[in-house]
């Protein structure tokens, strides 16, 4: 009986009230990376034209910029893959 029970591995579970905490995470993490590039811009007006600060400020802003654009995208996947993972237990748990 003890030798059943430490062969049993450990078993993921997931269910559907985990979903709200997530999509706030990525909500915050958005508006989070909002105000970071207002700051962000208002310190490069802040610096001398053309010098390597300001050049390396408006490079971080082009780049952390671009991140965003991906939020839609990455939340489609987060949820694709919580929906199949939650299909594909259902079936395991109904045919197995």
């Amino acid at each position: 009986m003890k030798q059943e029970l430490e062969k049993q591995e450990p078993v993921a579970e997931f269910e559907i009230q985990q979903l709200l905490p997530i999509g706030m995470t990525i909500v915050v993490f958005g508006i989070g990376i909002a105000y970071g590039l207002n700051v962000m811009e208002d310190v490069s007006e802040d610096m001398t034209a053309n010098s390597a600060a300001k050049n390396a400020t408006l490079d971080g802003i082009t780049a952390v910029g671009k991140f965003p654009s991906k939020l839609g995208l990455i939340v489609t996947v987060i949820i694709a893959a919580i929906v199949i993972g939650i299909l594909v237990r259902y079936l395991f748990v109904r045919w197995g």
